[in-house]
């Protein structure tokens, strides 16, 4: 899973690199549409870019969370407008799933404030939530609101923590850099001894008037 996640990871770096704000608004955007990627691998992206000097600090903070919040509006707004009837449309039920439902219908009644708060920070439940909160007629204000406490925590955050995950990776370039010049001179030290000993063979062979082998 490490492995998938930094492979992403990479494709999306060299596309925020030419394009450092409309590429994660647009990332982010479509993580609302129910794009199969988690939106930490665009902040931490974004965190990347940060260390790297590509963007500023609150202008990236800002474009994320914009993009974030207008992503979650979407399935707030196809809840409210069309309610459980928008799952007969196959894109929607295939991104929305119809089986956690019930779930989270029960805990929205129960804890409404809480549930779109905690969603933020549940990957595989922030559309299927949104989607209830706007099935449950949540008034829109409340629910940006909420999303946008969220928000406040989650980008500024992950954002951050990229940056400290591009220092890492700039520490660990340069060890496996290190290690790229040690291996380069131990296998030319392991060449030299090689064949400083078949040398010293065919000289001892020549001394004691042996024909050396075909």
């Amino acid at each position: 899973m490490f492995l998938a996640f930094t492979d992403t990871l990479e494709r999306v770096i060299g596309v925020f690199t030419q394009f450092p704000y409309l590429g994660p608004f647009v990332f982010l955007f479509l993580c609302g549409l129910g794009l199969p990627s988690p939106e930490e691998v665009a902040l931490i992206g974004a965190g990347i870019l940060l260390h790297n000097g590509e963007v500023e600090f609150v202008k990236i903070t800002i474009v994320c969370s914009s993009a974030i919040l207008i992503g979650d509006s979407i399935p707030y707004w196809l809840g409210r407008r069309y309610g459980l009837g928008a799952l007969k449309s196959k894109w929607v039920a295939k991104v929305l799933h119809p089986e956690r439902f019930a779930a989270l219908e029960r805990r929205f009644a129960a804890h409404g404030n809480q549930a779109v708060f905690t969603c933020r920070f549940l990957p595989g439940l922030r559309i299927p939530g949104y989607f209830v909160a706007g099935t449950m007629k949540m008034n829109f204000w409340r629910f940006l609101l909420l999303d946008t406490l969220g928000v406040l925590v989650s980008v500024p955050a992950s954002i951050y923590l990229g940056k400290l995950f591009g220092e890492q990776i700039d520490v660990l370039k340069d060890r496996v850099r290190e290690l790229h010049h040690w291996l380069f001179f131990a296998v030319i030290a392991l060449v030299l001894i090689v064949v400083g000993r078949a040398w010293l063979k065919r000289r001892e062979r020549a001394a004691l008037g042996e024909t050396p082998p075909k």
